[in-house]
């Protein structure tokens, strides 16, 4: 009987339904390796990495130094592998009657003092906040990216981005944070009942949708952020196989189809500079390898 090596992974909801169905597309070409995947949240897959109950953690954002700490006090050599990118999207209610933000007035809405949407040229109406619970990476990087302080107590943390998207469709009010693969359809379309806001972190340039390649690869749409699977150790085998089968033409694709990213270098280095903690992360890069 052929033998069959099985692979865990776990961790970032923004991650989830896109590794899957590149694990499903690598399992179909090799019949010896079973992937399962799991979701979670970022900050679920790095501590079940650090803990040994899984093989690869997904996730939407860096290590913390705590994590780093963690590792180092027992022995793990985290390395990072950067398989795609995410454009990170804010979506209304179109009530709302808004298209458009600046970061400084999306932050200010968030951290709780713009209370009505009709402050920021919608229609009058309380506005709903909806997010995710803070062990997701997209809470973290969102926090820091955008708001710059705490959430507004009036959040309303979703456990899924799934559950986000629902509520802003069924709340005339709402508003949430979520990744562009996650309301973009394979044909480039976008969900109905929902709308993406255009942002602009230079409140002197036009705001840019995360729908326009070259102001995602500009770096003038300002929410794009690398995604993440951490390993302890060099990946090998059949990991290390997969990770390049994601990188492969074919990966890429359907990478591409799910709406996220390819991990563009010109386009991540417009972002923000990796944090000191990552600095310290021995970081791969497969697609960058294959240009």
């Amino acid at each position: 009987m052929r033998s069959v090596e099985r692979i865990k992974v776990k961790g970032s909801d923004t991650e989830v339904n896109l590794v899957f169905r590149l694990a499903e597309a690598y399992m179909a070409e090799d019949s010896t390796v079973s992937i399962s995947i799991a979701g979670g949240g970022s900050g679920v897959g790095i501590a079940a990495l650090l803990n040994g109950k899984t093989d690869v953690a997904n996730s939407s954002r860096a290590l913390t130094e705590k994590e780093m700490a963690m590792a180092s006090r027992r022995g793990l050599h985290v390395v990072a592998h950067i398989f795609a990118a995410d454009a990170l999207v804010v979506v209304v209610n179109p009530a709302t009657g808004v298209d458009s933000l600046t970061l400084e007035q999306l932050g200010r809405i968030y951290a709780g003092d713009i209370l009505d949407w009709q402050e920021v040229g919608g229609r009058p109406g309380r506005i709903s906040l909806y997010g995710r619970q803070s062990n997701s990476g997209t809470f973290v990087y969102f926090r820091e990216r955008v708001v710059g302080r705490d959430f507004s107590p009036a959040l309303k943390q979703m456990n899924g981005t799934a559950q986000i998207v629902e509520s802003v469709m069924r709340d005339p009010y709402g508003i949430g944070y979520v990744g562009l693969g996650y309301v973009s359809k394979a044909d480039g379309s976008i969900r109905q009942g929902i709308r993406l806001v255009r942002l602009k972190e230079d409140p002197t340039r036009p705001a840019a949708s995360p729908l326009d390649e070259a102001a995602l690869r500009s770096g003038h749409y300002p929410l794009v952020r690398p995604l993440y699977q951490f390993t302890n150790g060099y990946p090998e085998g059949k990991i290390k196989s997969f990770f390049q089968f994601e990188a492969s033409p074919k990966g890429q694709q359907l990478i591409l189809e799910n709406g996220y990213l390819p991990p563009w270098p010109d386009m991540l280095a417009a972002y923000d500079t990796p944090s000191e903690s990552f600095s310290k992360v021995e970081t791969l890069n497969y697609y960058t390898e294959r240009q």
